[in-house]
């Protein structure tokens, strides 16, 4: 039985939706001058699939030598990473987090009006001898039309930032979404249902 998890994410929803759950967690942060964006740069003609799952197990790998050379008492290890995808479009495979405003107003005009998947992939490594336990959780999100006004209000906003398909379900970016398919929780980046089902097959408790 495991106390609690050493979570390697420094997402503030992850965080809240693992305190939701009554999960226990301490981060495994991020050294100074770690390149944690590189990792996410997509692969020539990647699909979404196969790109969110190399870079959660690369994020895993990065993981667990933050705990070796930590010191601490082991603990299960959770990572996760989220994308956003328009199957098959030519330029919609993997729409990752805007760089800018130009390319967050650019990410919102293609998915303004069309129906996106939010894959939301999970790897948590239980020892340091067994292979990881892994997962993709997909979640099928329906957007309204976006006016150009909208567009730039949002923007404007700055919610758009730091998040993959350039817009947060669980913020104003949830004003523009009639229906969703799947695990509102996945989309916000932490599927609470799949997250538990792992957990408990590591025996983690809950307060």
């Amino acid at each position: 039985m495991y106390s609690h998890i050493y979570l390697a994410s420094q997402s503030p929803r992850r965080q809240e939706l693992l305190k939701q759950i009554g999960v226990q967690f301490e981060m495994l942060v991020a050294p100074a001058g770690e390149d944690t964006e590189a990792i996410e740069t997509p692969l020539p003609n990647e699909k979404a699939r196969d790109y969110v799952q190399r870079v959660t197990f690369v994020k895993s790998a990065i993981a667990l030598k933050r705990w070796q050379a930590s010191g601490k008492p082991w603990a299960p290890i959770l990572c996760a990473d989220t994308t956003v995808s328009l199957p098959n479009h030519p330029d919609g495979e993997i729409l990752g987090k805007p760089s800018n405003s130009q390319d967050a107003e650019r990410i919102l005009e293609m998915l303004s009006g069309k129906t996106h998947e939010v894959l939301t992939a999970l790897v948590l490594t239980v020892d340091q001898k067994t292979n990881p336990l892994f997962l993709v959780q997909v979640s099928e999100v329906q957007f309204a039309h976006l006016s150009k006004e909208q567009i730039t209000n949002y923007i404007a906003s700055g919610e758009p930032f730091g998040k993959a398909g350039a817009y947060g379900i669980q913020g104003r970016g949830g004003a523009f979404i009639p229906s969703i398919k799947g695990s509102y929780s996945g989309i916000m980046g932490l599927p609470i249902y799949e997250a538990s089902q792992l957990l408990d097959f590591a025996k983690v408790t809950r307060i």
